[in-house]
């Protein structure tokens, strides 16, 4: 397991702990407030690695996204830990043929010199960022939103760079995500383009991939970060899948109270069981993770939790699991819910190790490259970019390539993680001023953020 870095938050209770200024008056009825100190600079090193820790998951989990979503034939055979290593096996696409990102299941990464390439678990997080930086805004409007995915992401209808899939042109797109495009190319504004009235997807994943972002700029404030996200989540998702990618802002917002000295599993473990709290108990995914919760504290291993997960919900659809046959989109590969559950399966048996949490994720199943990248940006940020490069024995690229899915971005395209970090920290300070009721220590190093009461009221 990972030690948590000495650079992390401080959490305190009582203002004058903080070591700020004696002449700065303290009211008494503030002495015992709770705050959050956070170091200006660190929240960059922070961001910085949420970004680097996303890539890698990214990449890692898209060796082998898709080999195997259950059932019969030779994608219904799940992959184990023994199958790290070894030769990727062929995805339900491809014709046949194992990945082309590498020719076995390993950690995929860039060293210095080589460039991160965009893909859906960061593109669309990246234009939400670069349309809150270049605003005076805290929140996107629906207006917002679809500026930015007009403006910069292909109409497939028309010639892409990237060449046909099928009888359209790739745009790097799916299932939900497409769908609300086409809506507003035809003029329809979100929050309406994740309307199951007009978008049939809204029971996908896409809202899980896009939206985690939203918890880091709302430090310590899931509350607040719920209200930053609720608008690009119900963009694509309403129901379960909404509930899922709220799951998941929540622990990235939790995720800035990290505290140093306390092990990183027994944090992860707090953060998730907090984050549980704003789930609905009368609908799948609580159950979901109360069940992977169950089977983790048994010792039962990972491999038969997965297992246990296809039988439960795939097969049997309990918990009110939807298992109508929808086609290729649905049950079995890009529904929010089983690639909830086979996310919750590697944040829990990581137990707070990048590396191992990546690894599970990889092998677990389904869309697999999702929770590698959710949860290798959870842990990443956590970590910071020092954590991250010591985890992995090496230094890491910073280049990343945003054209290689999206397009009409300034320098052809080509960011570093530390300019995104930097655009990501102006942004978490404005709404720490403006939102959080935060302020500056007198030095202006630190952000000095009040902090409402132990537990957080659950969303209606």
């Amino acid at each position: 397991m990972l030690a948590l870095p000495k650079r992390a938050a401080m959490l305190v209770t009582g203002i004058a702990a903080v070591g700020l200024s004696a002449c700065t008056p303290t009211p008494a009825s503030h002495q015992d407030e709770t705050i959050l100190v956070l170091s200006r600079a660190d929240y960059v090193s922070r961001l910085h690695g949420f970004w680097l820790g996303q890539s890698i998951g990214n990449w890692t989990g898209l060796v082998t996204e898709m080999d195997k979503i259950g059932g019969d034939g030779p994608h219904g055979v799940f992959y184990t830990r023994a199958d790290w290593g070894q030769p990727d096996q062929p995805a339900i696409w491809g014709e046949g043929q194992p990945s082309d990102i590498s020719p076995v299941i390993d950690f995929v990464l860039r060293r210095p010199g080589e460039t991160w390439g965009a893909d859906d678990d960061t593109d669309i997080e990246y234009l939400y960022q670069e349309a809150l930086y270049h605003s005076d805004a805290t929140a996107l409007t629906g207006e917002m939103i679809r500026d930015a995915w007009l403006t910069h992401i292909y109409d497939e209808r028309e010639e892409t760079p990237y060449g046909r899939d099928g009888e359209v042109w790739q745009n790097y797109l799916w299932v939900s995500n497409q769908r609300a495009h086409e809506l507003m190319l035809e003029g329809v504004i979100p929050p309406a383009t994740g309307n199951a009235q007009y978008n049939p997807y809204t029971d996908m994943i896409d809202a899980q991939l896009t939206t985690e972002i939203f918890g880091l700029y709302a430090p310590g404030r899931p509350d607040i970060a719920r209200e930053l996200g609720h608008l690009p989540v119900q963009t694509t998702a309403r129901g379960a899948a909404e509930d899922a990618a709220l799951f998941y802002i929540t622990l990235h917002a939790l995720a800035a109270r990290s505290e140093p000295g306390t092990a990183m599993a027994e944090q992860v473990r707090a953060m998730a069981f907090q984050a549980r709290e704003t789930l609905r108990d009368d609908d799948y995914p609580a159950a979901m993770f109360d069940f992977v919760a169950a089977a983790h504290a048994s010792g039962q291993p990972w491999e038969d939790t997965r297992d246990a997960l296809y039988e439960r919900y795939q097969v049997r659809g309990e918990d009110g699991y939807d298992i109508s046959e929808r086609g290729l989109y649905c049950n079995g590969c890009f529904a929010s819910g089983i690639n909830f559950g086979a996310s919750l399966i590697s944040l829990f048996y990581g137990e707070g190790d990048i590396r191992e949490t990546i690894r599970i994720a990889t092998l677990a199943g389904w869309d697999s490259d999702n929770p590698a990248a959710t949860w290798g940006g959870l842990l990443g940020f956590m970590l910071g970019r020092d954590g991250v490069e010591a985890a992995f024995g090496m230094p890491l690229s910073e280049e990343f390539d945003i054209h290689r899915t999206r397009r009409s971005f300034p320098n052809s395209g080509r960011d570093t993680f530390t300019a995104m970090a930097e655009k990501g920290q102006a942004i978490t300070e404005r709404v720490v001023l403006t939102r959080l009721g935060g302020r500056l220590s007198d030095d202006g190093l630190s952000w000095i953020i009040p902090m409402p009461g132990p537990t957080e009221p659950r969303d209606g």
